[in-house]
């Protein structure tokens, strides 16, 4: 069974609150996970500090075989929406997109148009992210953390803002990255759409985390 991240004894705190309690968990490739629990359980700190992001005290973490903060600093081939997309608000959700992809030029404008239109918004609206509703910026958010391709996606409240049509629309296309071997890491604070969609499901508690499917 291969891995695509890998937790062991992790912990973290910030001053003297321990947000992360000795972590230990794997995460298969090729399947959708999905972390559930309420706002300050753990969460978004685990995210973070895959992503290489945040450093816990004590532990490793793997993703996709090599150790963040000693092989990597930040996991190649990655896509993230951790806490609040930040876009330019005065900008179009294509000029925003188009910023953030020129730091890799990896991918050309005719990609980033076909992932804003895979999330259900369009990529030649005037509309300036400023006036976008929070379920369109979500959206957009979903389309940025996509748009390069990764092989690992971590989307940290993927479903928020999102109406029961969204939300439909976001399973289906993260059920479709499945099928082409994705590995998915999701947060929610509910169960809503997680126990169909996910192949794994684990509860965040106090910074605890544990396997409920």
């Amino acid at each position: 069974m291969e891995y695509a991240v890998r937790l062991e004894g992790v912990c973290k705190k910030f001053k003297e609150e321990q947000v992360l309690k000795g972590i230990t968990h794997s995460f298969e490739k090729g399947n959708i996970h999905g972390i559930v629990g309420f706002n300050g359980s753990g969460k978004t700190v685990m995210f973070k500090c895959i992503c290489g992001f945040l450093k816990p005290e004590e532990g490793h973490i793997w993703v996709n075989g090599q150790e963040v903060g000693k092989d990597v600093d930040f996991p190649p081939s990655l896509g993230m929406i951790i806490e609040n997309p930040g876009f330019l608000p005065r900008l179009t959700g294509l000029a925003n997109l188009k910023r953030l992809a020129a730091i890799n030029r990896v991918i050309k404008e005719q990609e980033i148009r076909e992932n804003i239109r895979k999330v259900g918004l369009d990529p030649d609206s005037s509309k300036k992210v400023g006036e976008y509703s929070l379920g369109m910026r979500e959206r957009l958010g979903i389309a940025q953390a996509l748009m390069e391709d990764p092989q690992l996606l971590i989307l940290d409240e993927p479903f928020n803002g999102l109406d029961k049509r969204g939300a439909a629309d976001v399973c289906a296309l993260l059920s479709e990255l499945k099928e082409r071997g994705k590995t998915i890491l999701l947060a929610a604070h509910n169960l809503v759409n997680m126990e169909k969609l996910c192949d794994t499901v684990c509860e965040m508690d106090a910074g605890v985390l544990t396997r409920i499917k």
